[in-house]
C-alpha cells in the first residue's frame, strides 16, 4: 500500500463508519480540493480556460482507458450514468424478431429493466438465468442458443458479491458471435478488470461507487469492432468528428466513443472522477483490491465467531468488495437499522446487511463495526 496518508485524503466525520462503497462512496480531500478549485474558477473567469477543460476531459478518458486495460482512450465515452450506457446500447442495436437477450436472476434494475423494456418494442426474448449454483458461468452458456445475440452480466452481484469469471463468458460470446455487455459498476476502483482479456463489447460504470468520485459521471466503453453496431439515437454538436466546426454542414459522428456523448459534459464532475482516478492509480488497483479482501476476511472471521450467516460467496476466486450477512433469528432489516442508528453506514440488501469496505477503511473501523453488530445481537435477541 502507497504510504500516501490516508487519514488526511479521508477525513471522514469521527460519527461515521463508512462500509457502503457499494452504495455511494466518499470524495477523497484530493476530489472536493479539485471541485472546490473548478467552482472557483468558474466564479472568477467564467469559461476563460475552457480549452484546459477538455483537456481534463480526455485525461479522464485516457485515465478510464488505464483501469480496465482498453487499447486507446479513443474507446471511451463519458456519460451520466451506468442506466444512460446500457440503454444506449439496448437501443442502438438492430433487434431482429425472435432474438435473445441472456441476463443473470437477481441483477440490479439498471442491468434488467432496460432489457425488459425491449421485449414489446422489438419482439425479442429475455431469458433470466438462476446462477446460484456452483458454475454460474456454465448455467449462463447452457441457456444460450442459436437466437442469444447478447448476454449482459454484473461483474460482480450487487448485493451478494458473486464475482463471475468474465473470461469464461468473454470466451463463449466471442466464439458464438454474440454481444457481451457488462455493468462493471461494482468492479471498477475496487478490482482489476481487463476488457480485452474478458472480450467485453460494452462495459459500463458510473463513477460514485468504488471509484469514489462525484454522481453524474460514468465511464463507457466500446470495443471498436462493435462500435458500428450501435445505431445512434443521440445527437448533438459534442459527439462530432469535427467537434467545434459549428457551422459545419457534412458533419459526421466521431470516429471515437466521443460519438456516444450527444452534448455538453458535466465538467465539474469529470474534474472530480479524474481526481479519483489519479488517486485509484497512484495507490494501484492490485493493491487496493488485496487490502479490501482482507479487510473483508477480517469482517466475515469476526462475523461467524459471532455467530453470523455469511450469504457472499467465500471461494476465493468468487470474493469481491461486498460482505453479506444475517443472523439467525433476527431481521436483517431490524440489524441493519440498528447499524445506521449506530453510524455503521451499510446496506440492506440479498436478505442480509451488506458492508463493503475500501482500501483506506482503518482496521479500528472494522473493529467498531464489528462491536456494534454484537451490541445489536444482544438488544436484538
Amino acid at each position: 500500500m502507497s504510504t500516501l496518508d490516508l487519514e488526511k485524503e479521508f477525513p471522514l466525520d469521527a460519527s461515521i463508519i463508512h462500509l457502503n462503497h457499494a452504495g455511494v462512496g466518499p470524495w477523497p480531500l484530493r476530489t472536493v480540493e479539485t471541485v472546490c478549485a473548478f467552482a472557483n474558477e468558474n466564479m472568477r473567469l467564467g469559461s476563460y480556460n475552457y480549452m484546459a477543460w477538455l483537456d481534463i476531459e480526455q485525461s479522464l478518458r485516457e485515465l478510464g482507458a488505464r483501469l480496465i486495460n482498453a487499447s486507446s482512450a479513443d474507446t471511451v465515452a463519458l456519460l451520466k450514468n451506468t442506466s444512460e450506457a446500457l440503454s444506449l446500447v439496448a437501443y442502438g442495436i438492430d433487434w431482429q424478431p425472435g432474438d435473445q437477450v441472456i441476463i443473470p436472476k437477481g441483477e440490479f434494475p439498471s442491468n434488467r429493466v432496460v432489457w425488459e423494456s425491449l421485449k414489446d418494442r422489438y419482439n425479442i426474448e429475455l431469458l433470466t438465468i438462476d446462477i446460484a449454483g456452483n458454475d454460474p458461468e456454465q448455467a449462463i452458456i447452457q441457456a444460450c442458443s442459436s437466437r442469444t445475440r447478447l448476454i449482459s452480466v454484473s461483474s460482480v452481484n450487487y448485493a451478494t458479491g458473486l464475482r463471475l469469471n468474465l473470461e469464461i463468458l468473454g470466451r463463449h460470446c466471442r466464439d458464438h458471435h454474440i454481444l457481451f455487455c457488462i455493468d462493471a459498476i461494482q468492479s471498477l476502483g475496487a478490482l482489476p478488470f481487463d476488457v480485452q482479456a474478458c472480450h467485453a463489447d460494452f462495459v459500463a460504470a458510473d463513477g460514485h461507487k468504488w471509484m469514489l468520485g462525484p454522481e453524474g459521471v460514468a465511464l463507457f466503453y466500446c470495443r471498436p469492432e462493435s462500435m458500428a453496431q450501435l445505431r445512434l439515437n443521440q445527437f448533438g454538436w459534442h459527439m462530432m468528428e469535427e467537434m467545434g466546426d459549428f457551422d459545419r454542414l457534412d458533419w459526421t459522428p466521431a470516429l471515437s466513443a466521443r460519438r456516444f456523448e450527444c452534448g455538453s459534459p458535466n465538467n465539474m464532475g469529470i474534474h472530480g472522477l479524474r481526481a479519483s482516478l489519479e488517486l485509484i492509480h497512484e495507490i494501484g488497483i492490485e493493491a487496493i483490491f488485496q487490502d479490501i479482501i482482507n479487510k473483508c476476511l477480517q469482517l466475515e472471521s469476526s462475523l461467524i465467531e459471532l455467530g453470523c450467516d455469511i450469504l457472499s460467496a467465500t471461494a476465493d476466486d468468487r470474493r469481491s468488495g461486498i460482505l453479506c450477512f444475517s443472523y439467525p433469528g433476527i431481521s436483517s432489516e431490524k440489524l441493519y437499522q440498528h447499524l445506521m442508528a449506530a453510524g455503521i453506514l451499510c446496506a440492506f440488501r440479498g436478505g442480509g446487511v451488506r458492508f463493503s469496505p475500501h482500501f483506506y477503511t482503518p482496521v479500528i473501523a472494522l473493529r467498531t463495526a464489528i462491536d456494534q453488530v454484537k451490541t445489536a445481537i444482544d438488544q436484538l435477541t
